[in-house]
């Protein structure tokens, strides 16, 4: 009987007691006034200016690594921590750019290796919507290692 369930807004006690909801929400959570729900939009097409900005993620991606990787060599230690930190600032970066309406999943990998002489190719394989969503690209190497980003706009709903 005394037990806290929220019943539109107010508690178990207080409608019994009849107390209001909007004195609840205000005593409960310090809010003033009633909590505003929004609808879901429904919108299935981003709009022309919300399109995902491929060259500015490339180049996003192209001053993080030179600032990141300029002048360093392969250690399989370190480029562990640096793969993390390099991917963690790229999304943050991207996420910045596209601003806080955006509806798009941003995906951020970061692969970074040895330089002997040998070929190396990255694939990746992804089920996505193409006339929305987008990805970019950057690859780096110097003398000792290689790095390959990239960055993935998935429009989502």
């Amino acid at each position: 009987q005394w037990y806290q369930r929220r019943v539109r807004g107010q508690t178990r006690r207080d409608s019994q007691s009849g107390a209001s909801s909007s004195s609840v929400a205000q005593d409960e959570e310090g809010l003033k006034g009633p909590q505003v729900v929004l609808e879901n939009t429904f919108q299935l097409a981003p709009k022309d200016s919300q399109k995902f900005p491929t060259k500015k993620a490339e180049d996003i991606m192209k001053n993080v690594f030179l600032t990141h990787l300029l002048d360093s060599k392969y250690n399989s230690d370190t480029c562990k921590n640096l793969t993390t930190q390099i991917t963690e600032t790229v999304k943050t970066q991207v996420k910045a750019e596209l601003g806080n309406n955006n509806r798009f999943k941003v995906v951020v990998l970061v692969m970074i290796g040895a330089n002997f002489g040998q070929g190396a190719r990255v694939a990746s394989r992804c089920l996505w919507y193409p006339q929305f969503d987008r990805f970019a690209q950057y690859e780096y190497h110097n003398e000792s290692l290689f790095a390959v980003g990239i960055v993935y706009g998935v429009y989502y709903e």
